[in-house]
C-alpha cells in the first residue's frame, strides 16, 4: 500500500517526502530568529522531508521555567543522537532580567552545551557571488576553529599598588612548592595569571583534525612558541604529537596537510591566500580572527557555525544573535527584512550530517539543493536589505523576511 501511494504521488506530479530514520535534536530559540525558524521549517523543510526531530524549546521563557534544565537535556540528547541544530538564543543581561521576569541571570546556552559536549566551534563564511570579500584574493571560505577554554578568559588579575614582587607558585598535593618570578616591581603596575589544561588542548586538537578530514580541507595552526616557550609551546607539541600518532596517515590518504607556523606569519599568509582551509587558533586569537574573517567576507549573517566534539557529536547553528531590533519591529506589525541565510545553512548542515551518519543519500542531496537554492536566490539579485546594501549586483530586489524564504523555496 505504501509503495502504491508513493508511486501515485510520482504519477500525480508530487514528490514523495524524504524519510529520516534517526532524529535530529532541534533546539528552538528566541526573538526574530525564532520567527525565521518556523518559516524555514514550513516553507523549506516540511514540504520535502518527513522531518524527524526531538524538540527542545531553548527560548528564554522556557529556560527560565525549567531552571535551565532544558538546555542540559538538549545537550544530553545530542550525545544520544549525535546531530543537533540550534536556533539563536538570548544570553540574559540585567535588562533581560526585568524584561522576562527571570528567576536568575541564566548562563549562555552555547557555553552550557559546549561544556557538556566538550566541543570546538568552527565558523566559516558562506561565499556568494556579488557579496565580495574585502580581501580581493579570498576566493574560498576560511574556517576559524577557536579553542574556547582558558587563557585570558579564565585569568586572575591583580593591580599592583607599589614596589614589590609577583611570583607564580605551584603547590603540589604533597605540599611541594615550585616558584617562578614574574616581575620585581619598582612601582605600581598590573599582573595576570593564565592557565590551560592538557586534556582541553588534546580535545581541541582532535576536533580540528577530525573536522579537517570531514570537510577535506588543510588545517593550519599557529601560536607564538618562540616567545612563549612553555605555554604556547605546549599547544604546539600536543598538536604535533596527536597528529603524528593518530592522523598523519589519514591526512595523507585524504590528500590534505597539517601546517604549523607562528601566529604573525599565519596572519600574513592568510591575507595573501585564496582561502579554502581551517585555521585553528588559541582562545584570544580565535576571538579576534573570527570577527576579522566574518567582517571581511561581508556579514555575520553569512557565517555558519558548527560545534564539533572529538566524540563525534555535531551541533549546527547560525553564528549571529537573535536580531532583537527586528523582533521588536515584528511585534509592532512592521515589515522586517531579516537575513535567514546562516539559519538555513544550520539546518542544511545538520541534515547533511544526519544523512552522512545514516547512509541517507537523499537527505544529503536535499541539503546540497537547499544551499544551492539559497545561494542562487541571492546571485539572481533577490536578497534581504543587509545584503542589498553591500552587494555588487546591480539593482538588487530587496525582499522581506518571509518573501526571501519563499523565493528560496521556488528554486528548490
Amino acid at each position: 500500500m505504501k509503495v502504491w501511494f508513493e508511486n501515485q504521488e510520482k504519477e500525480n506530479g508530487t514528490m514523495a517526502k524524504i524519510k529520516m530514520t534517526t532524529p535530529i535534536v532541534e533546539m528552538d530559540g528566541d526573538e526574530m530568529t525564532r520567527i525565521l525558524w518556523k518559516m524555514i521549517k514550513e516553507d523549506l523543510l516540511e514540504p520535502y522531508i518527513e522531518l524527524n526531530t526531538e524538540y527542545y524549546d531553548l527560548g528564554l521563557e522556557y529556560r527560565n521555567e525549567t531552571n535551565d534544565q532544558v538546555t542540559i537535556d538538549a545537550a544530553n540528547a545530542t550525545k544520544k543522537y549525535k546531530v543537533a541544530v540550534k536556533c539563536a538564543t538570548i544570553t540574559p543581561n540585567a535588562a533581560r532580567m526585568t524584561e522576562y521576569n527571570l528567576k536568575e541571570m541564566w548562563k549562555s546556552p552555547n557555553g552550557t552545551i559546549r561544556a557538556i559536549l566538550d566541543g570546538t566551534v568552527f565558523r566559516a563564511p558562506i561565499v556568494v557571488k556579488g557579496i565580495e570579500p574585502c580581501v580581493k584574493n579570498w576566493k574560498k571560505p576560511i574556517t576559524i576553529a577557536r579553542h574556547a577554554y582558558g587563557d585570558v578568559y579564565k585569568n586572575t588579575e591583580m593591580k599592583i599598588p607599589a614596589a614589590g614582587k609577583v611570583e607564580l607558585v605551584y603547590t603540589a598535593e604533597d605540599g611541594t612548592e615550585v616558584r617562578e618570578l614574574v616581575h620585581n616591581y619598582t612601582g605600581a603596575g598590573v599582573a595576570q595569571g593564565m592557565h590551560n589544561l592538557n586534556g582541553s588542548i588534546e580535545s581541541f586538537a582532535r576536533s580540528c583534525f577530525n573536522h579537517a578530514l570531514d570537510t577535506k580541507q588543510d588545517l593550519w595552526f599557529a601560536t607564538k612558541d618562540t616567545i612563549s616557550k612553555k605555554y604556547d609551546h605546549t599547544f604546539k607539541d600536543i598538536f604535533q604529537e596527536i597528529f603524528d600518532a593518530e592522523y598523519k596517515e589519514k591526512f595523507e590518504k585524504a590528500g590534505i596537510t597539517y601546517f604549523y607556523t607562528l601566529i604573525d606569519d599565519a596572519v600574513a599568509r592568510v591575507m595573501k591566500s585564496e582561502g579554502g582551509y581551517i585555521w585553528a587558533c588559541k582562545n584570544y586569537d580565535g576571538d579576534v580572527m573570527s570577527d576579522m574573517v566574518s567582517s571581511a567576507f561581508g556579514s555575520l549573517a553569512m557565517m555558519t557555525s558548527v560545534l564539533v566534539s572529538p566524540d563525534g557529536y555535531y551541533e549546527y547553528e547560525a553564528a549571529h544573535g537573535t536580531v532583537q531590533r527586528h523582533y521588536y519591529k515584528h511585534l509592532k506589525g512592521e515589515e522586517t527584512s531579516t537575513n535567514s541565510v546562516a539559519t538555513i545553512f544550520a539546518w542544511s548542515g545538520a541534515l547533511r550530517k544526519r544523512g552522512e551518519l545514516d547512509g541517507n543519500k537523499e537527505l544529503m542531496d536535499f541539503a546540497d539543493r537547499l544551499e544551492e537554492a539559497t545561494i542562487r536566490t541571492i546571485e539572481e539579485g533577490k536578497m534581504t536589505k543587509d545584503l542589498a546594501l553591500i552587494t555588487t549586483i546591480p539593482n538588487p530586489v530587496v525582499l522581506n523576511s518571509g518573501d526571501f524564504i519563499k523565493a528560496v523555496a521556488k528554486r528548490l
